[in-house]
């Protein structure tokens, strides 16, 4: 029987990289009773504010990586692009990571990751691999499609949608995975949680609008506005994905929903994830409180949904690059149910994710209409 007797501090978390996702991560750790430790290149990152100690180095620094796991007791990592070679030795010796260098290591390579999921029985668009994607390629395949680069890819960043002959120019230079063009009606993901002893809490399922200019995700509207059978199976098909992978941790998974509702498996993050960020204010646990529950080999939290929510990322206004001046805040605060997070990074420039707000309401009508009041007046500019 496990021991219900902790020392202070409860444990030392070691957290793979100091963005915004550390840092909400962190938050938690710290007001649960952890000691947290951070590794990212930046001495003035925005887990540098919350976080205990931090390791400044690269995230592809084997001997930084040492270094970290040398003052933790558990390791985990806020994003993907990290050294999964250290990390896999680590592992090796015995050292606790969540979710595991051998999940980390499919999911970095998106082709190796459909290539898993379709095993598994998993539905995902139809896909292959193509070293270089020329204009004969393209000449003799079905337009249009999506590009994606292999690895390295974040934030809209290494994906090409090439409609035509004509988009030659946006063609990725780089090892990568062609899929299918889907015509979807809504771009959909579902937050799931599994344990180390396999046990799974699943999130509501999402609704994602993204910024056509970027690819980023723009807002999230819980619960998404599908039918209970279409929920139910998106839901199901997540937690497959999870299971296909016997991932543990927290996972974030981002699905097609087509006209005719059918459900397609787009790509899994295995952390944190953007549609994920409303269960701060709107869900019993948080993702962030439930992946420090998950790495600590504690019991999951609730995920249960205790409102209707939408959340707007902030990014950068296009033309301003420097210091951050938040501008129209006393407006966007005199909104009712409105919570603003500012994320702690010291430069802004074009459609960096600097913040988000979430507002939570008696429908998702609503609190989507107070959403578009708030984007004509909150902005992020530079001095």
């Amino acid at each position: 029987m496990k021991s219900d007797t902790f020392p202070y501090p409860l444990q030392r978390i070691g957290i793979i990289g100091g963005g915004q996702l550390g840092k909400m991560t962190a938050q938690v750790a710290k007001r649960m009773g952890f000691y947290v430790t951070v590794l990212d290149r930046s001495a003035n990152c925005p887990s540098a504010h919350v976080a205990d100690a931090l390791i400044v180095g690269d995230l592809y620094d084997g001997e930084k990586l040492r270094e970290l796991a040398s003052v933790s007791d558990v390791l985990t990592y806020e994003i993907e692009h990290i050294d999964t070679e250290t990390l896999k030795a680590l592992y090796a010796e015995g050292k606790r990571i969540y979710p595991a260098p051998r999940v980390l290591e499919v999911i970095q390579d998106k082709f190796k990751q459909k290539q898993l999921l379709e095993k598994a029985g998993v539905p995902v668009p139809r896909y292959q691999q193509v070293d270089h994607v020329t204009l004969e390629y393209l000449q003799q395949a079905t337009l249009p499609l999506v590009q994606k680069a292999r690895t390295g890819g974040y934030d809209g960043k290494g994906v090409a949608i090439i409609k035509s002959l004509a988009d030659i120019d946006k063609v990725l230079p780089v090892p990568s995975m062609v899929e299918e063009y889907i015509p979807f009606s809504k771009e959909i993901a579902v937050m799931v949680a599994r344990s180390r002893t396999r046990e799974v809490a699943c999130y509501p399922v999402v609704e994602m609008v993204f910024d056509e200019r970027t690819n980023i995700c723009d807002i999230v509207a819980v619960p998404a506005r599908v039918s209970n059978t279409v929920a139910e199976r998106a839901k199901q098909i997540a937690m497959q994905s999870i299971e296909a992978l016997d991932g543990v941790g927290v996972f974030g998974v981002e699905m097609f929903l087509t006209e005719n509702e059918e459900i397609l498996v787009n790509e899994i993050a295995p952390r944190p994830h953007n549609s994920g960020h409303y269960t701060i204010e709107a869900s019993v646990t948080s993702q962030f409180e439930q992946l420090v529950r998950i790495v600590c080999d504690l019991p999951l939290g609730s995920s249960r949904l205790l409102s209707p929510v939408a959340m707007w990322n902030l990014l950068g206004e296009e033309g301003y690059q420097g210091q951050p001046v938040i501008e129209g805040l006393r407006s966007a605060l005199s909104i009712k149910g409105l919570s603003f997070h500012l994320y702690g990074k010291d430069t802004t420039q074009a459609f960096r994710k600097m913040g988000h707000i979430t507002i939570v309401d008696e429908s998702v009508t609503a609190a989507l209409e107070k959403v578009e009041q708030v984007k004509t007046m909150l902005k992020i500019k530079a001095e």
